[in-house]
């Protein structure tokens, strides 16, 4: 109470639960833990994330590599199935997968969740599949932060973005400047949608064809839900194996903008690349959008990654070495294209022929 004898404001008036978020921190601890590595120093609660760089020593000139990203309207699924263990997967395979496509090796990981208000076991879950996620990509959760918005947010609504660092050998540098006339395209299956276009999806499946998230699709085997919320693949162990094991040009993380745009940002002046479409079959996921949104073709393969959710370019003689290591660590992955000279086209890519199936 005021001298006056009137209440005064306070943060948990205002719709901020500071026990809530402490509660959230204890649930989280057992899983962060599980997301580590050798390197990490410290645990959960500091204010900055720890990493000895000292493991850098071993390098004759590393390069540290960073991105950060979010995943999306993909959320909203979450949060209107009430499951919140897997979206954290999606946020780690759009940050690693990013630092992985130069030859970097992911080292660590901080994470940003922001919400409505504070539900300190659905928070941790979120936390859970961020940790699950970077244990597949084999970097350390360092730190993270919960934010808690009220009157910004629903008290159900939430948001999650994260950033990741990595480090890689300077000539050992993937990209556009390695890549050769008459290297291989080698495709890497998609696990469905990823977490790309879910705005497009959302309109095609709610607003157009008026569906609800439990409606069970033959297509599936399973809900409509639990199709939408398939986690993103991640693939940077998968990527660093194919470095390891054989000679790689250049990767790229099929993300926003689909096949053709993502390959094209690694393709230098000059080359070009065809990606032959009768080489594979897209789960039905995408089949099922392009029906019940009567979407164009072009304009499914600008937006969705197609089933195919990471490229490398390798020359001709480490085809066969790449597509077994992959096959030894079950990634489904085939030849989908070659490298050529440009000639008089304009576009870096083109894909060409028709889906099988």
């Amino acid at each position: 109470m005021s001298e006056s004898g009137t209440t005064g404001a306070s943060y948990a008036a205002a719709g901020v639960d500071i026990e809530a978020g402490d509660r959230a921190v204890e649930l989280m601890k057992e899983w962060v833990k599980k997301a580590t590595r050798p390197e990490a120093v410290g645990g959960l609660g500091g204010f900055a994330g720890l990493f000895d760089a000292s493991a850098l020593k071993r390098y004759e000139r590393p390069l540290l590599a960073s991105a950060t990203d979010g995943v999306g309207t993909k959320v909203d699924i979450a949060r209107q199935l009430g499951v919140y263990d897997s979206i954290g997967h999606d946020l780690v395979g759009m940050v690693v997968d990013d630092i992985v496509v130069c030859g970097a090796e992911p080292l660590f990981m901080t994470d940003y969740i922001c919400v409505g208000k504070v539900h300190p076991e659905r928070v941790a879950q979120i936390v859970k599949g961020i940790a699950e996620g970077c244990v597949l990509a084999g970097c350390a959760l360092v730190g993270g932060e919960t934010a808690e918005h009220p009157g910004l947010l629903g008290p159900d609504d939430f948001d999650v973005a994260g950033a990741g660092t990595g480090v890689v050998e300077a000539d050992r540098v993937l990209g556009a400047d390695r890549i050769r006339k008459g290297d291989a395209v080698i495709a890497m299956a998609s696990s469905g949608l990823h977490s790309n276009g879910y705005s497009l999806v959302r309109h095609v499946v709610f607003d157009r064809a008026g569906w609800t998230l439990d409606r069970e699709l033959p297509e599936f085997g399973r809900t409509l839900g639990e199709e939408l919320l398939e986690p993103t693949k991640i693939y940077s162990l998968d990527c660093l194996a194919l470095t390891r094991t054989t000679e790689v040009h250049a990767f790229s993380h099929i993300t926003g903008g689909g096949l053709a745009n993502n390959l094209a940002r690694v393709v230098p002046d000059g080359l070009h690349a065809t990606v032959d479409r009768s080489t594979w079959t897209p789960g039905p996921v995408f089949d099922l959008v392009g029906r019940a949104g009567q979407v164009a073709r072009p304009e499914l393969e600008k937006t969705l990654n197609m089933g195919v959710g990471m490229v490398a370019v390798v020359p001709q003689e480490s085809v066969d070495v790449a597509l077994a290591v992959l096959a030894d660590r079950s990634v489904d992955a085939w030849v989908a294209g070659e490298i050529t000279e440009r000639g008089d086209r304009t576009e870096a890519v083109v894909l060409t022929g028709d889906h099988a199936g």
